[in-house]
């Protein structure tokens, strides 16, 4: 996929791998439609981004608000005059078995990790659909592919993604439009400090898992947006990222059931 001169939706671009990959598209040409939660952190983005170059629009924006979402494209549009790019990152962790986590914060998370893929897809086909060559690229997880204990919100969400991502890539087969999920493994984001815990968690265990977590988290995100990036160009349906992903992707395929006896230092931690 032709990058410069292209616009690109990006939403989670306020931080991790969203601000990374906003700088490595603006980097290569692409302008941008930044979409996130947070104003502060978003503007931040958008000025490393504009500082390369990019033509930039900012989109405060709950992706979780389906009313929100409806105005995203006529808004990005207004700006850009039309989307080549879809990057669905925005995304959150919730750690707990599925007995500590609450009906609340389960759906909380599947509200902002799929329904909200979902809706910007609806949002945003027909934009795309209207373009030469489009793509659309939808960021599940390492646990999109394995599902340690500790994780079942989370593993729901990201499964959910990768299955919804493969189908509607089959479903555009023969148009204009492209479809890539990508599978990040430990990239060193604030992931795991800013998940939600059980209630019933203690602080010390809360701080075990952190620290668990977090030496898993290695990969820096211009890493992983550089990555992604290539993937996207080269119209990939699939893009893993890490050794850690590649290696744990290999033997889930090689072990469907068993792989996890080899692999209980994973247990309870985010990716």
């Amino acid at each position: 996929m032709q990058i410069k001169d292209s616009v690109a939706v990006l939403t989670g671009a306020g931080s991790g791998i969203g601000r990374a990959l906003a700088v490595a598209l603006a980097r290569s040409g692409c302008h941008l439609a930044l979409v996130d939660l947070n104003p502060d952190s978003l503007a931040e983005t958008a000025t490393q981004a504009r500082a390369l170059g990019a033509r930039v629009s900012e989109h405060p924006t709950d992706v979780s608000d389906r009313s929100a979402v409806a105005a995203l494209p006529s808004a990005v549009v207004a700006e850009h005059g039309s989307v080549d790019l879809l990057i669905n990152n925005a995304g959150v962790a919730l750690g707990g078995t599925f007995d500590q986590v609450s009906e609340e914060n389960f759906d909380w998370l599947m509200s902002i990790n799929f329904d909200a893929v979902v809706t910007l897809c609806r949002a945003f086909l027909p934009l795309l659909r209207q373009r030469p060559e489009a793509r659309i690229v939808n960021i599940s997880s390492l646990f999109g592919l394995i599902t340690p204990a500790g994780q079942t919100a989370y593993c729901a969400s990201k499964f959910a993604v990768r299955g919804f991502s493969n189908a509607l890539r089959l479903e555009l087969t023969n148009t204009n439009v492209g479809v890539t999920v990508v599978h990040p493994g430990g990239v060193a984001t604030a992931i795991a400090t800013s998940a939600r815990s059980p209630d019933s968690e203690s602080d010390a265990e809360k701080q075990r898992k952190l620290a668990r977590a977090n030496r898993l988290l290695r990969m820096p995100p211009p890493k992983a947006a550089q990555i992604i990036l290539r993937g996207i160009e080269r119209n990939r349906p699939r893009v893993i990222v890490g050794n850690d992903a590649r290696i744990l992707s290999w033997l889930e395929r090689l072990m469907p059931v068993n792989y996890w006896r080899l692999l209980p230092g994973l247990a309870d931690s985010d990716a």
